[in-house]
């Protein structure tokens, strides 16, 4: 076979070819057919191959393909932005779309830095970003700055920006105590960040940045109840603001439309991605309340950032026509139903298995976490790569199913987890399919491994 002229991810991999996306499969060129039961990155929404999306797409193409937006907008961007402010019942002012949640939270970070500057008096000391280990925000410096994914970053340590510091995860499963309470839990957490910014400055913070639910860092971890509300009097208490990131686990992934929901509160600033477009085209955006917005209005009225693709004639199409099928079809209720119930039959299913460890996640966002000991809660040894070989097992023909692995969810290094978030139109049957399947797989690929 030729050798391939892409730079792949892994250069020692020939992939397969992708040949059709249809439903909730994808056709290879090798005949395989993959019950895709992680929306590839938790980015399909509504499935591959509908054609309400791809018409609208198309259409748009027909009419503009692409606008410079220094100059002019288009009619789709302001219906998409409209649809995505009115989502929020009221709470965030303005939508900025850019095309990756890298760009996203570039656009946020940069947000709110200028907030600070625009506000009466300015505040040009807040330049430090607090955010949690175990965290992954983007792969551009900007957003690896302010994440605590330690293989992401440890490459390019030298190149990121110092004014970022970190703080320990929601994450119950590895850092709640023995007999801690949640109560108390939340309290211990809060009294770290409050602790954080008062090492740092509380003049010079600028942003708290936390996931809602944790996602491609930890696999699919929520917050212990009332921790959101917590850490949001921790940023009042101080005046700085607080950034959601949303890309993975936002637009109706988790069972609300927008995951603070149901958190209690109400972030300054919210990145959106994946789910946005479904994967109808590259599409993603920032939200913002009215505080920051008014802000830049009675201040300079000039947001000092851009890019040549902002939102993109296409990808405004693809999300809007995407956003409309979530309402229209009630897709984010059945987020709710068919989560609760992969939830318990993935627990029924694997729950006392030797190497499952723990069984999280909220709606249709689900992680899995391997471990070597359950009684010590012992990962396995990086070197052994446990997550993504059992996702390359399950793609085998003998199982045909896709599943997102992650590492790093013990200590930021060591810790393997699969994330399963499939598309929101599944039913019973699709969700019976896909646990019978990964419990298969989980079962197979532990007694291979242990054998060893």
């Amino acid at each position: 076979m030729e050798q391939s002229a892409v730079l792949h991810r892994h250069l020692g991999v020939q992939f397969p070819l992708l040949t059709l996306s249809e439903s909730n499969y994808l056709n290879l060129d090798d005949g395989r057919k993959i019950l895709d039961a992680s929306g590839g990155a938790a980015v399909g929404c509504i499935g591959w191959g509908n054609q309400r999306a791809i018409e609208a797409v198309s259409k748009q193409l027909g009419q503009s393909s692409y606008c410079a937006t220094i100059f002019y907008s288009t009619r789709v961007q302001e219906e998409l932005c409209r649809e995505l402010i009115g989502s929020t019942k009221g709470h965030m002012a303005r939508a900025y779309i850019v095309n990756s949640g890298s760009e996203a939270m570039e656009a946020a970070i940069k947000l709110a830095r200028q907030y600070f500057l625009e506000i009466s008096p300015p505040q040009p000391a807040r330049t430090h970003f607090i955010s949690r280990r175990q965290s992954y925000h983007g792969i551009t410096l900007g957003a690896l700055a302010v994440s605590g994914h330690e293989y992401r970053r440890a490459n390019f340590e030298p190149l990121l920006m110092t004014n970022a510091s970190r703080v320990s995860p929601c994450f119950e499963f590895r850092g709640k105590t023995p007999g801690e309470t949640d109560v108390d839990y939340v309290g211990r957490l809060a009294r770290e960040l409050d602790e954080e910014f008062q090492r740092v400055g509380p003049e010079a913070v600028c942003a708290f940045i936390a996931e809602p639910v944790v996602g491609a860092a930890l696999g699919c971890v929520p917050a212990v109840a009332g921790y959101f509300k917590a850490v949001k009097a921790v940023c009042d208490k101080y005046g700085a603001l607080l950034i959601l990131d949303e890309v993975m686990c936002g637009m109706g992934r988790t069972g609300s439309l927008h995951a603070w929901e149901q958190e209690g509160v109400v972030p300054d600033v919210q990145t959106i991605g994946k789910a946005l477009g479904g994967g109808y085209q590259a599409v993603a955006g920032v939200l913002a309340n009215h505080r920051v917005v008014r802000a830049i209005e009675q201040g300079t009225s000039v947001f000092v950032h851009g890019h040549t693709y902002q939102g993109s004639p296409s990808g405004c199409a693809a999300a809007l026509e995407v956003q409309r099928i979530v309402r229209e079809e009630g897709l984010v209720r059945n987020v709710r139903e068919m989560g609760t119930l992969l939830g318990r039959r993935l627990n029924e299913a694997l729950g006392g298995h030797p190497n499952v460890g723990d069984i999280r996640g909220r709606g249709l966002f689900w992680g899995i976490e391997f471990v070597a000991d359950k009684e010590t809660k012992e990962p396995f040894p990086v070197q052994d790569h446990v997550a993504m070989s059992l996702a390359e097992l399950g793609l085998t023909e003998r199982y045909c199913i896709g599943v997102y692995p992650g590492g790093g969810s013990a200590d930021g290094v060591r810790g393997d987890h699969i994330i399963i978030s499939p598309a929101y139109n599944v039913g019973v049957a699709e969700i019976e399919t896909i646990v019978n399947i990964v419990a298969r797989l989980i079962g197979d690929f532990f007694a291979a491994h242990n054998a060893n």
